[in-house]
């Protein structure tokens, strides 16, 4: 199944995922009547998204679990995140590289380059891709209040760009297949960058606090502006920002939605269980 198949059902997901985050009864048969969709077709379509029930969903992204993951992954975190390494079994930053754009080019605004982009369904909702020959420049969450052609223009204002759908189709289907890597190309300040390295080495299905971000990172007290820079990241998904949790356990809020940010979080969640 490719992200564009799952992509239909989606706004069910997220439907049902703001209603177990509000407290909703967790009753198969309780959501599916505050949803208005019959129970048979909740679970096929849950299911086939999370590979879980919506109950077991609602533990993933439980604050009780959230505060587990942080204790427990304190010490092997940051073991790992010293080494630059990632998770046991594939290695996220072996397979997500990341290239900084150098200050002239920053300072040409695009000046010469050439980007291609497109829309296309994710499992996480419609998606904007923006591609150069460096790798992935620009990815965005769709919002319906917002133009994502405006916004790639308004970041690389002399850029050359060509909508190219069958690329971004190809970009955004393999966002959802563990094995397919992908090169990142990020224009930021070096503290940006650093930050956004960071959380390329955070484990699928790990969460970290800011804090903690802030001390891997090399500046334990600079939390606050390493919030900045994880809320500044440009490339949705592939820079794991929606893994960065308050120290409470509370998920906090997401550029592109809490119920999104929730969403990534479990989904991912189920697949390192089912791994």
């Amino acid at each position: 199944m490719t992200t564009s198949d799952l992509h239909p059902h989606y706004d069910l997901v997220a439907r049902a995922i703001a209603a177990l985050a509000a407290g909703a009864d967790t009753s198969l048969a309780e959501l599916s009547r505050r949803l208005d969709v019959s129970e048979f077709h909740l679970q096929r379509v849950f299911g086939e998204w999370a590979g879980v029930s919506p109950k077991r969903f609602l533990q993933f992204i439980s604050k009780e679990r959230a505060l587990a993951a942080l204790r427990s992954e304190n010490d092997v975190l940051s073991a790992t995140l010293f080494a630059g390494l990632s998770s046991p079994g594939r290695l996220h930053d072996l397979m997500v590289s990341c290239e900084g754009v150098t200050p002239g080019q920053a300072r040409a605004f695009g000046a010469g380059l050439r980007i291609r982009y497109g829309a296309h369904g994710t499992a996480l909702g419609p998606a904007f891709v923006g591609l150069t020959e460096r790798g992935i420049c620009h990815l965005r969450f769709i919002d319906e209040t917002a133009d994502p052609v405006a916004e790639l223009r308004e970041e690389w204002p002399e850029a050359t760009l060509v909508e190219d759908p069958a690329a971004a189709r190809e970009t955004l289907d393999a966002l959802a297949r563990p094995r397919a890597p992908m090169r990142l190309w990020l224009k930021g300040t070096n503290f940006q960058i650093k930050v956004w390295e960071a959380l390329l080495r955070v484990p699928e299905g790990a969460l970290v606090s800011y804090s903690r971000l802030a001390t891997v990172a090399g500046m334990p007290k600079a939390a606050r502006a390493v919030a900045s820079a994880v809320a500044a990241n440009p490339v949705a998904w592939l820079v794991p920002c929606h893994r960065v949790i308050r120290s409470s356990g509370v998920l906090g809020q997401y550029r592109w939605g809490p119920e999104r940010k929730a969403a990534l979080i479990g989904w991912e969640a189920a697949r390192r269980e089912a791994a």
